[in-house]
């Protein structure tokens, strides 16, 4: 103690800090290089392609308005400038060239006529013709540097693989002489350094090292800003950045040898992935030729998680996906964090228009709702088409706005349809959901039996889920866990997948999902009390997984202009009665004398999914009916009801899809469908099946119904027997007045395209609840 004396007080301090951690304080600090879900691996070792002594040097880069990180238009930096390349006489070959200079594997496609915006200053390169395995894009053969005839509405763009080339080095040898180089490293990472942060799953909190060359390297952070921050947060799905301890990252980085990256990071804080930023400055190096950080550490970023993924006192994570925000959603997606793009504007959803849609302006989309960074945005209704108004169009936001409203857009879409619906994949945090879970014994990746990971007596193990009451819904939270898209079927019945042995025990038992669960185990079951008379083994559940779904929507405003009522005669309704098409009175109505009352009404069913609709069950297995001498192929395919204002049943009417085909289809859609001749039945996608007012069951028979205020609805495939990408528009409701004589249907709309608090009021709308005609 008496030495500490001759220090000045904050050498002292430390040192006495230091002394005083005890070996408890100090655990959490131990092994880190070894933890978790970083496994290390050995580096790769790069061999820059040999380059010809009479190449001149050049660098690349991907700019303009991409949607997605790895595509974008081709500058090349040539003699001290900046340039485009044009895309007269560009292949395939020379995308493919252009990419592996820039580090990916391989070019995926090519695009011309600057798709991704007109470019500036000199077109560098004309009339390019490359034979694929030239080491650079300079030792193809052009018309010569400069020399062109080409105007920038020519600019040429790659799309390149996501994948980037094991132990990738880029050319460093003139990296001095060239201005606004963007960052090309092999891939980045946030490694957990505190014992708090290594336990928790997602990881938020950590140095942000770099591979290069094949080895992982920290970034200096006397260069480091809260923007570079930004951006990695939201490439790993978090869509803020905070303060973290700085003294305690300190303490910790003075204990260990350091391995830096040889540059510092410079983003502007709206990129949504570090290729996009700016290559920062070189650092220094010692005497022996090492990277130093002199007066620094490792830079460390602290990521705010959204709500859906923020750590909670029970398991680490909340149970269901729930939006931040209400003015924004998306929908149609298969993973969490991807679908069309709708916005709130004036009580109704409403789509956006791809008009200039990019990854900035999607970014904002994706941290509003909690994730982070938008790692695609997606065009040309990719991911279904939505019905209803098209809010925004031309949509240019600079990626720091709270809200997609608050960028600037148009409002006109005059010009947009739903084809041109906008949607977005978000990067989301990394939970390993999809490690608790597997397939077992299909024929493919996409089916299996369903195997899960439990634990039972202390100990982790494998096995089944019981296959009571399993449906649909289950099977698609099963495949959205497992990052295979949608469900096609969900299977009660096994015997034919022979999964793992060691995992035919039952471990979860009761499982009943909503649908919006990211993990299987978030789902109600029973727990450790396994309950299954059936057993596992051949009546383990399983599933059927695919990356597209249809999605069955019905038009409103058809059902809305068609309704009716008509009389009809009980002796014209007799099979109508064998089918159940009739309320149960309708059994002691007379053959000869009586009548049933009946509200009719057209429907016109809209496939706006991905996939086309089919029956759940093969022609082998539909059932005849004699009476109107024709097969059902879906016993239930359409609920109608007639509700009350307190919303109890009063009527009911149901639809049998005896006869599912293309009735019509958009311009450019082909008809696949048709029931005549006992042929294949379904609905195309871009295609509908009206069933029209005047067919036996398209009804509600309303004969015992006093006149009153009423709500009308209709639910399309009501038991979720074929999968589809969205059940929540299967709904249609109207509002409904009946005055004895005649019916009027008015406030028709899909139930779920108006605001929560809009439709609120539309389901308890005011009127006497005494079945009398109210007073207006």
């Amino acid at each position: 103690m008496g030495r500490c004396l001759t220090f000045n007080h904050n050498h002292c301090f430390i040192v006495l800090f230091f002394s005083s951690l005890s070996h408890l304080g100090l655990a959490q600090y131990e092994h880190w290089p070894y933890y978790p879900g970083y496994p290390e691996q050995p580096p790769v070792e790069y061999h820059h392609p040999q380059q010809p002594a009479n190449v001149p040097k050049i660098q690349l880069r991907l700019s303009g308005q991409k949607r997605k990180h790895n595509e974008g238009r081709v500058e090349v930096f040539y003699n001290g400038e900046w340039g485009t390349v044009c895309d007269d006489d560009f292949s395939i070959h020379a995308a493919q060239v252009a990419c592996r200079e820039l580090g990916y594997v391989e070019a995926v496609s090519w695009v011309s006529s600057s798709k991704y915006g007109k470019g500036e200053g000199k077109i560098w390169m004309d009339n390019v013709h490359c034979t694929g395995k030239e080491a650079t894009l300079a030792a193809c053969t052009t018309n010569g540097w400069g020399v062109t005839d080409c105007k920038h509405t020519e600019d040429v763009g790659v799309v390149c693989s996501e994948k980037r080339i094991p132990g990738f080095k880029f050319d460093k040898s003139f990296l001095n002489q060239i201005e606004n180089m963007n960052i090309q490293v092999e891939d980045i990472r946030i490694r957990a350094i505190l014992a708090t942060y290594r336990r928790r799953v997602p990881v938020t909190e950590g140095y942000v090292e770099v591979k290069d060359g094949g080895s992982w390297k920290q970034i200096c952070d006397k260069h480091w800003t809260a923007k570079n921050s930004r951006v990695v947060c939201g490439m790993f799905g978090f869509p803020g950045e905070r303060k973290y301890n700085v003294k305690v990252y300190k303490m910790f980085a003075s204990k260990r040898k350091q391995n830096y990256w040889a540059y510092s990071m410079d983003c502007t804080g709206n990129e949504a992935h570090i290729s996009s930023c700016k290559l920062g400055n070189h650092l220094s190096v010692d005497a022996e030729k090492n990277i130093t950080c002199e007066n620094g550490m490792p830079a460390v970023v602290s990521c705010i998680p959204g709500r859906a993924f923020a750590p909670s006192s029970n398991n680490g994570f909340r149970k269901a996906f729930r939006q931040e925000q209400p003015l924004v959603r998306l929908k149609g997606g298969a993973k969490i964090g991807e679908g069309r793009v709708e916005v709130l504007k004036n009580g109704e959803w409403g789509t956006v228009c791809d008009d200039q849609w990019n990854l900035i302006s999607a970014s904002v989309v994706c941290r509003e709702l909690g994730f982070g960074s938008a790692q695609e945005a997606i065009t040309g209704a990719r991911l279904g088409q939505g019905m209803g108004p098209i809010h925004l169009n031309e949509i240019d936001c600079t990626g720091f706005e709270k809200s997609i409203t608050d960028c600037k857009f148009n409002t006109e879409s005059l010009t947009c349809n739903h084809e041109e619906d906008a949607a977005v994949r978000c990067n989301v945090p990394a939970m390993g959901f999809e490690n608790q879970l597997r397939l077992s014994g299909g024929r493919n990746p996409y089916e299996g039996r369903v195997e899960v990971l439990m634990q039972r007596n202390g100990t982790l193990r494998w096995g089944t889920v019981c296959s009571q009451n399993w449906s649909t819904v289950e099977a698609m939270v099963v495949c959205r866990q497992l990052g295979l898209g949608f469900a096609s079927h969900a299977f009660q019945e096994t015997w034919y997948w022979h999964g793992d042995v060691s995992a035919n025990d039952v471990v979860m038992s009761g499982v009943k999902c909503s649908g919006t669960e990211m993990s299987l185990a978030h789902c109600r079951h029973d727990g450790a009390r396994v309950s299954c008379p059936r057993g596992g083994g051949r009546f383990a559940a399983g599933v059927s997984c695919s990356e597209t779904a249809p999605d069955l929507v019905l038009n409103a405003e058809m059902v809305e202009q068609t309704s009716y009522l008509e009389d009809r005669p009980m002796f014209l309704l007799q099979c109508a009665l064998e089918e159940n098409c009739l309320a149960t009175s309708a059994a002691n109505t007379s053959v000869s004398t009586g009548y049933r009352r009946l509200l009719r009404f057209s429907s016109q069913i809209h496939n706006n999914g991905q996939a086309d609709f089919r029956p759940k069950n093969g022609r082998h297995a539909w059932i005849w009916h004699d009476c109107h001498r024709h097969y059902h192929s879906m016993e239930v395919f359409t609920h109608y009801d007639l509700l009350n204002l307190n919303g109890t049943k009063v009527a009911e009417g149901h639809k049998a899809s005896f006869c599912l085909e293309d009735s019509e289809c958009e311009a450019d859609v082909q008809k696949q469908y048709e029931c005549a001749n006992f042929g294949e039945q379904g609905i195309t996608v871009g295609c509908w099946d009206v069933y029209r007012h005047d067919i036996d069951c398209q009804w509600v028979d309303i004969t015992d119904i006093p006149p009153g205020d009423y709500l009308f609805q209709i639910v399309i495939n009501p038991n979720y027997e074929v999968a589809e990408s969205d059940y929540s528009n299967n709904v249609m409701k109207c509002k409904s007045r009946y005055d004895g004589q005649r019916i009027w249907m008015y406030n028709c709309h899909i139930g779920d395209s108006l605001g929560q608090e809009t439709e609120q009021k539309f389901d308890h709308f005011s009127g006497l609840t005494n079945n009398q005609v109210s007073t207006r």
